[in-house]
């Protein structure tokens, strides 16, 4: 098929290399603008310009696509079909309908449940039991559209939206290359109205951990929130951010945030405790928390 391929972080960039591998010809890859990035703020390409570009496929990257002469390019294109996976910009109907077979969205959740910006994130912090992804025929709602293919995997005890991550952009790029072989088959399937759930934007003042809540979901917070924005607290002086951690039962009781006996990094809750796994100090590369705190003199309790 005639591909416009649309995204731009590195959740969508499988998919792009997937489309590519199974031979459908991208016609052109829209993506968000180069932004500074890093701690020098150069700016830099999206990654899915990056792989674009390393595949050599034509890029564009309109500020917006609400102007009559973008959308008049998009529709030019003759495409086929639009993936969109991630890519930050509303479509306005002309968009959604320049294409023979519309546009396809690759979400990151079962939907109708995680609909909007952060799903990973949100069914890891909720203690989902699984995720997936579906193949989503869009409309002008937000993520509301009639879905063609799904696949679910669960969510293991220790997994952290990093590791989700990588799972569900593989899935997805497998995924969306089923839907397109299958297009003239397919039955998309309303969404039912139970189940709905919104996965607002992750909003940093969310990261701070409050020692004083239950085990088990200061563990989640900490898993969903990893590795960005990143759950953290203090330790002395120090801001500690915390990657992986599981909540243990039977730890005793202490004041939340006290550190309990043992060789790791083990913080009593409001009620249970939890092992933290992975930290990142300031300054130094996230480890293995038994590397990155050895030979410090370790304070009574984290705040």
């Amino acid at each position: 098929m005639r591909v416009v391929f649309m995204g731009t972080p590195e959740f969508s960039v499988p998919a792009l290399q997937a489309l590519v591998g199974a031979g459908h010809d991208v016609a052109a890859v829209y993506t968000q603008p180069p932004r500074p990035a890093g701690r020098g703020q150069q700016v830099r390409p999206s990654p899915v310009q990056a792989a674009a570009e390393a595949l050599g496929l034509p890029v564009r990257h309109p500020a917006s696509l609400k102007g009559a002469e973008a959308q008049a390019e998009f529709a030019a294109l003759g495409a086929d079909v639009a993936v969109v996976v991630a890519y930050g910009l509303i479509l306005p109907q002309p968009v959604l309908d320049a294409p023979r077979h519309g546009c396809l969205n690759i979400h990151a959740s079962l939907l109708p449940r995680w609909r909007g910006a952060a799903p990973i994130h949100r069914a890891v912090m909720a203690g989902d039991a699984e995720t997936g992804v579906c193949i989503m025929q869009m409309e002008a709602g937000l993520d509301t559209g009639p879905v063609l293919l799904r696949a679910a995997t669960p969510i293991g005890a220790q997994d952290t939206t990093a590791d989700l991550h990588d799972l569900l952009a593989a899935m997805g790029g497998a995924l969306i290359v089923q839907a397109l072989d299958r297009l003239g088959e397919l039955v998309a399937q309303p969404q039912p109205d139970d189940g709905v759930t919104y996965a607002r934007k992750i909003d940093k003042a969310e990261a701070r951990v409050d020692w004083a809540r239950p085990a088990p979901e200061v563990a989640r917070l900490i898993r969903g929130l990893s590795p960005f924005p990143g759950a953290w607290c203090m330790m002395g002086g120090e801001r500690l951010k915390l990657l992986r951690a599981v909540a243990v039962e039977d730890a005793g009781r202490a004041e939340p945030g006290t550190r309990l006996p043992g060789d790791g990094l083990r913080v009593a809750c409001g009620g249970g405790a939890v092992d933290i796994l992975h930290v990142q100090r300031e300054g130094k590369r996230a480890l293995p928390v038994a590397e990155a705190l050895r030979g410090l003199v370790l304070p009574d309790r984290l705040d």
